[in-house]
């Protein structure tokens, strides 16, 4: 960001007139998280508002602020707008939020935008949180949109070494780059174990299975856009290496993230391709499932039907004795057939005739 050392060129803007000063943001809300001065890569004050950060910072001109913020109001991003000389499109980003990761360079400020991502066990699913960072010659500012980055933690393990935070807000930076992409590791972890158990339960034919695979395709396409930009912005950084001095210890821990994204964004990717497979996959197991239990049905109609037809059958063979039997039997005086002598045989003689006729022509026909 500079032509020499990051902390050798920076310079201090010339203060303002106070004339066209931003109302007063005092007394601040909620969204100030936290405010620090340093110098020499050592916390010297922690201000509790933003124009006690201004002042003090003008009071030390060659110190560093530390401004941590959470979802702020309008009033407060202008405020620090016109303090910090920062680009109103930069300004409006924050304020918006739902950016896609970029780093642009508005003169000697650089405003970058990273989606910051954490796997929730309970529910098993990717909770994505947004930061934009402005970085100045003297200053930088954090803009979080979500719970995720722990920031304080970072703050942390910067104070605890003077020597990487005395390189200024570039090593802030590159130290925020890296815990974010440090936090894809446990949601890469995470999502592989869901891979696993979905494939599991794909193959073991769970009907709720499908719009598991949904969602975390979903998750996949947002974690995607949160890592694959990365690579391209980190690379930009690198190549910036020469033109803006950037220490060599900056460089090497630079190249250490760019390498940590690269390898995410290409496991992301991975993902999915393999939940993309494993879809069609449960798709054609689910086909084939259907098309078992349609096999069956028409199996067990065709059983079904063939007993129909036995019994339909042996009902048509026993009908003939019993209509001949039902008519002989209504003993009638005026009926021809009763005083001749072999009328009784006759009658025997016909009821066999036509069962046994019956019981061919259904056996010929399969029905038994």
């Amino acid at each position: 960001m500079s032509d020499r050392h990051p902390r050798a060129a920076w310079r201090r803007r010339p203060e303002p007139p106070p004339a066209p000063a931003p109302p007063d943001p005092s007394p601040e809300g909620p969204s100030v998280i936290q405010a620090a001065l340093y110098r020499d890569g050592r916390r010297v004050s922690s201000p509790t508002t933003l124009a006690e950060t201004y002042r003090q910072l003008r009071e030390h001109p060659d110190g560093m602020a530390w401004i941590g913020l959470h979802r702020p109001t309008e009033e407060e991003l202008l405020s620090l707008a016109a303090e910090f000389d920062l680009h109103e499109l930069a300004v409006e980003d924050a304020l918006e939020a739902h950016q896609r990761p970029k780093l642009e360079r508005y003169g000697d400020t650089l405003f970058v935008v990273l989606r910051a991502a954490r796997y929730l066990d309970a529910p098993e699913e990717v909770d994505f949180g947004e930061l934009h960072v402005f970085v100045g010659p003297d200053f930088l500012i954090t803009v979080r949109h979500g719970a995720a980055p722990d920031l304080s933690a970072i703050r942390r393990r910067m104070e605890e070494d003077p020597a990487l935070l005395s390189l200024g807000p570039e090593a802030v930076l590159y130290a925020i780059l890296d815990a974010v992409v440090d936090g894809y590791a446990p949601v890469v972890a995470g999502v592989q174990n869901d891979i696993d158990e979905i494939e599991t339960e794909v193959f073991g034919g769970d009907p709720a299975v499908s719009r598991r695979i949904y969602e975390l395709s979903r998750e996949m396409v947002e974690f995607q856009r949160a890592t694959r930009p990365l690579v391209g912005m980190l690379h930009g950084l690198m190549a910036g290496f020469a033109k803006y001095g950037t220490d060599e210890e900056l460089q090497r821990y630079l190249r250490d993230v760019a390498d940590h994204v690269t390898h995410t964004s290409e496991r992301v990717d991975g993902f999915r391709q393999a939940l993309t497979e494993i879809l069609t996959v449960n798709a054609t197991l689910v086909t084939q499932q259907q098309n078992a239990e349609m096999r069956a049905l028409a199996e067990a109609g065709f059983e079904q039907n063939e007993e129909i037809k036995k019994i339909s059958s042996w009902a048509a063979i026993l009908f003939a004795p019993t209509l001949v039997g039902t008519i002989y039997g209504m003993n009638f005086d005026a009926m021809p057939e009763l005083d001749w002598t072999f009328g009784y045989p006759f009658a025997i003689l016909l009821m066999a005739a036509v069962c046994t006729s019956l019981y061919f022509v259904f056996k010929r026909r399969d029905w038994l």
